[in-house]
């Protein structure tokens, strides 16, 4: 069996309070294979984004991370020093936020914008940012001339579409993706769903994708977790998390989507 990209192992993250602490993560445990599509579901509240957060060390007071390991390729990403955090970030794991359309910098260019990642992480000079700018606009099917526009000049799903090629810059290992289609409609929500998946197949990254949506996650993910109140409840196949859930929460969250088919029942109707 190949080495995970990712491991966490038993990690347990709180929120400091004046008077109590919260346990907003308690002893997760999971693995991302190489090229794995891994989804992490839950209700708001239940720890998905503060996981993300604590991988990509971007969590901040209050959050502590209390216990356990978060392995990148075997090297724990919690004994990295602020160097070591500077180069890990962007080119071994690059992060979509939630509303990432909305991480733009509104008053510049979409060119500057690559150029800021491509001169600080590589050195390169405007020419060769530009160049490689414009490869990774084609990745995500977005015309070159983009390069001159601002973000408000895009639309919403255009401006998703070239965070992710953002992140992609430095050719990260792991790319995690917090709720990134939220604002969107399902139509384009899909559309950079197989875009995102189409890249992993051919630039062999792997992917870590948080959302609440049970339903759009099967579509995409090879395998799932399923998250209640900080714990890691289960870990199955997309095909069997659909077809034969073993927690019972995982059978209330298919059992609260809306059916397309069947009978209609209105709540409290009067028979």
């Amino acid at each position: 069996m190949s080495v995970p990209v990712l491991s966490v192992k038993n990690l347990s993250i709180d929120y400091i309070g004046d008077e109590t602490d919260f346990r907003a993560v308690d002893d997760v445990s999971f693995d991302i294979g190489p090229g794995e599509f891994f989804g992490l579901a839950g209700e708001s509240g239940c720890g998905k984004s503060t996981i993300a957060f604590a991988i990509s060390r971007l969590h901040r007071p209050p959050a502590l991370i209390r216990s356990g390991q978060i392995l990148l390729q075997g090297r724990n990403v919690l004994d990295l020093d602020k160097e070591q955090l500077r180069k890990f970030r962007w080119s071994e794991v690059a992060m979509v936020f939630q509303s990432a359309m909305n991480s733009l910098n509104p008053v510049l260019t979409i060119e500057t914008q690559f150029y800021d990642v491509l001169h600080t992480h590589l050195g390169m000079n405007r020419a060769q940012a530009r160049e490689r700018a414009a490869e990774l606009l084609k990745l995500v099917d977005i015309s070159v001339d983009r390069l001159k526009s601002y973000p408000h000049q895009c639309s919403g799903g255009m401006r998703q579409r070239i965070v992710i090629a953002i992140c992609l810059a430095l050719n990260p290992k792991l790319l995690i993706m917090d709720e990134p289609t939220t604002a969107l409609d399902v139509v384009v929500q899909r559309e950079i769903l197989q875009r995102i998946d189409k890249l992993r197949v051919e630039l062999g990254f792997s992917v870590l994708f948080i959302t609440h949506d049970l339903g759009l996650m099967v579509q995409v993910c090879d395998r799932i977790g399923v998250m209640l109140e900080g714990k890691l409840v289960e870990v199955n196949g997309a095909h069997d998390i659909y077809t034969a859930p073993q927690h019972d929460y995982t059978r209330k969250l298919w059992a609260s989507m809306p059916r397309l088919h069947g009978e209609q029942i209105r709540q409290g109707a009067q028979q």
